[in-house]
């Protein structure tokens, strides 16, 4: 759930940016080159914001302590690494 959140936060805070240039450069120099140069520099400032906060770890995400990091059979040829408490293939992984 959480990651959803973060990807509606993420295209919230991308679409503010993309309204910003919009109108700025649209609508508001007319009246003040000055506040549309402001509303570009505050634009400017929030897609790494966002690709930041989009892309931090749960406070539940526990990656380093992955059961796959302590397989013996991590090395072995044709391991299914991706399910470290399956069995390997009967022919030993051999192709």
């Amino acid at each position: 759930m959480r990651a959803h959140r973060r990807h509606v936060r993420y295209f919230v805070m991308m679409g503010v940016c993309l309204a910003l240039f919009v109108l700025a450069w649209g609508v508001v120099r007319f009246w003040s080159v000055g506040a549309a140069i402001g509303m570009c520099a505050v634009a400017m400032v929030i897609p790494p914001v966002a690709a930041v906060l989009a892309n931090r770890r749960d406070r539940d995400d526990d990656w380093w302590d992955d059961p796959r990091w302590d397989d013996p059979r991590w090395e072995q040829r044709g391991h299914d690494r991706d399910a470290p408490d399956r069995e390997p293939p009967p022919d030993g992984g051999r192709q």
